[in-house]
């Protein structure tokens, strides 16, 4: 219990993973109705949509196992972070899990080829490509989701607890000490932690039902939908914080909405301690932000105005 914890910005690989599902299917298409139209455009303007049907899909089946390599932890430091650590994957280990993904699905004869650092420096490719087509441009929307998540969880566990942080996840997830239960799960199995604690990621483009890797030996980790109300505009046209502050400062003060240090608000919001720094020190000269010093570093809060400045300028 101790050792849960709740990522603290948006894991690139795991939204890439569940957005591919959401052009699958049509459930939950409602929330994403802005999203889905501009992705679909997008694919086919960049001449994406081949790729993505003969390469991203097959490799992340909606409602089925895929790799878990395909989802590292790193991957929540970032999208070069997480790439890199996928493409240093041992191949034995791409070529066990490959195997195992071939038994329970079927798969194209390029899939084994995977082991290979040529095939699977192509899917890298993609995957790229897909992130920089559909995902990049509501990257705004996720930070935003994902902070305000944050936020929330964080005064759940001031007022009563891990508990309740555990038990109002998502309609689909339910606490019963000393078990997280989880209904409509693909398969039925236990999920031991053992000490090592749990992961929260929340996701913006997982839909209902929650996901968690099939390897037992990993560190345990669950992917759990945030909760969505109907999109009816692109984020830019709703969004129009950064146009006030600028999207370097915008994306800062997000940052600082579950507290963060100089150091966190860097990594972030994608920029270097340096100007992290320069930034906050505007931030906290406006009101938005204060700041106070534990030891040798400088924790980073909201102030009302700038709680409420976040919350008027929330993206849906």
């Amino acid at each position: 219990m101790t050792r849960v914890r709740i990522a603290d910005g948006p894991h690139p690989l795991w939204e890439i993973a569940a957005s591919l599902h959401r052009l699958q299917t049509r459930h939950g298409r409602w929330a994403y109705a802005s999203w889905h139209r501009t992705a679909v455009s997008a694919l086919h303007d960049t001449g994406l949509d081949s790729a993505v049907k003969s390469v991203l899909v097959p490799l992340f089946p909606r409602a089925s196992y895929f790799p878990d390599f395909l989802t590292p932890l790193e991957g929540k430091e970032g999208l070069t972070a997480g790439i890199d650590t996928l493409l240093a994957t041992p191949p034995p280990e791409i070529a066990r899990e490959t195997s195992r993904f071939a038994r329970s699905t079927g798969t194209p004869s390029w899939i084994h080829r995977l082991s290979e650092g040529r095939t699977l420096r192509e899917v890298v490719r993609v995957l790229r490509a897909y992130h920089d087509a559909v995902i990049t441009p509501y990257e705004e929307t996720l930070h935003a989701r994902l902070h305000a998540e944050r936020t929330h969880r964080a005064g759940a566990l001031f007022r009563s607890g891990v508990e309740e942080v555990l038990g109002t996840l998502a309609p689909t997830i339910r606490w019963r000490h000393p078990f997280l239960e989880i209904d409509a799960y693909p398969d039925h199995r236990d999920v031991h932690l053992d000490g090592r604690g749990l992961l929260l990621i929340p996701s913006y483009f997982c839909w209902n039902t929650p996901v968690t890797l099939a390897d037992p030996d990993l560190p345990p980790v669950l992917l759990y939908p945030l909760h969505h109300a109907p999109a009816t505009s692109p984020p830019a046209e709703k969004t129009p914080l950064p146009a006030l502050l600028g999207a370097t400062r915008t994306a800062v003060l997000r940052a600082t909405a579950a507290g963060a240090t100089t150091t966190e608000a860097a990594r972030r919001s994608g920029v270097t301690p340096t100007t992290a720094s320069h930034h906050t020190t505007v931030l906290r000269d406006a009101g938005l932000i204060a700041s106070h010093r534990h030891a040798n570093t400088v924790l980073h809060t909201l102030t009302p105005l700038g709680a409420a400045l976040l919350k008027q300028h929330a993206a849906p």
